[in-house]
């Protein structure tokens, strides 16, 4: 794939020989795709999304999009729309004027003002709504409206800088699959800020992890969440409980009593393990090879968490099966599942 988007060697300070915010990363968008930049508060990520929208100059390195060198150009040259946290829609405008006023600035004719915006309100389920007001939408579709104005721009490359932090649970699910959804129909080159884990695995084709300005990790989302490479990532990912564990001479994983063979073959020796909640599997004792007890139950409609005390630490379990509820103190045993463990470091 042609590339979209490529940072190289980028760094950035906000002062003169002040610390760096962005400490020297390389990555590649490729055309057509979306990448998540995901980490926690203070990361470097929405630093690194402006730096692309030519809101913030790199200190060094070159930003390229769609193969031309834009680390000096300027915002209006860059081609590249942002869709705000905030939404950011002007609330003396109707929905019409919101959508249209990029094109306004830019002089486009009446006309085809016209038919560009209602083709943009179309593509996000808006047809007929132009002559309403932002303070007549739900959240939902005042997010569907900044959308429309950010794409009615046509951009080679568009921004999301946490689109759907300021909606509820349900429309973050409904908003983020859509998003998901009209950037594949329209194989839109994204770049997407988030730090929440689920919102990245549902909507990208690659996930860049940051940790204090730098990238810890970057892949598909099985490969973030399968095969993290370092502690930080294994648990950002899904709540990953890192675990010393032993390699034998017969190539078999040992965690306290539990054995198993890794898909891989492992040299024997230390390894750690991280353990993802929903890898465990909770039984009547002796049904399964490790010993606990219940510390806390609770109910979450669709399973149950557990803290648990075991002879390898305290746990966190997630388990679906809501037919059966174990209660605090009561004896259990644990066993693993295939899928949800994997080997972090030797």
């Amino acid at each position: 794939m042609k590339p979209g988007i490529e940072f190289k060697n980028i760094t950035k300070a906000y002062a003169s020989n002040g610390p760096l915010a962005v400490k020297g990363i390389d990555f590649t968008v490729p055309k057509g795709t979306l990448t998540t930049l995901l980490g926690p508060s203070g990361c470097g990520k929405t630093t690194t999304l402006r730096m692309i929208a030519g809101l913030e100059s790199p200190t060094g390195g070159q930003i390229w999009i769609d193969g031309a060198d834009v680390t000096t150009m300027s915002a209006a040259d860059r081609h590249v729309s942002l869709v705000f946290q905030s939404y950011a829609l002007f609330p003396h405008m109707t929905i019409f004027h919101n959508v249209a006023y990029g094109l306004a600035v830019a002089g486009v004719g009446r006309a085809s003002m016209e038919q560009r915006v209602d083709a943009a309100l179309a593509t996000v389920g808006l047809s007929g709504y132009g002559k309403r007001w932002p303070g007549e939408l739900s959240g939902g579709q005042q997010q569907r409206v900044a959308l429309a104005r950010a794409l009615v721009l046509e951009p080679a490359v568009l921004l999301f800088d946490e689109p759907l932090s300021n909606l509820d649970a349900r429309l973050r699910r409904q908003m983020r699959d859509e998003i998901r959804a009209l950037q594949q129909r329209l194989r839109l080159t994204v770049a997407y800020v988030t730090h929440d884990q689920s919102e990245a695995l549902a909507v990208s084709d690659q996930i860049i992890v940051m940790r204090d300005g730098r990238i810890a990790q970057a892949g598909t989302p099985a490969d973030l969440y399968e095969r993290p490479n370092s502690e930080f990532v294994a648990g950002f990912m899904g709540e990953a409980l890192l675990l010393p564990a032993q390699v034998t001479a017969a190539g078999d994983v040992r965690l306290g009593p539990l054995q198993w063979r890794p898909p891989l073959s492992l040299r024997a020796g230390p390894v750690q393990v991280a353990v993802r909640p929903e890898a465990w599997r909770v039984g009547d004792p002796g049904e399964f090879g490790m010993e606990a007890r219940v510390l806390k139950s609770t109910y979450l409609g669709g399973f149950y968490e557990y803290t648990l005390d075991s002879e390898i630490g305290e746990l966190f379990v997630v388990c679906p099966h809501i037919d059966r509820q174990r209660h605090p103190l009561e004896a259990v045993s644990l066993g693993m599942h295939g899928r949800g463990v994997s080997i972090v470091v030797g």
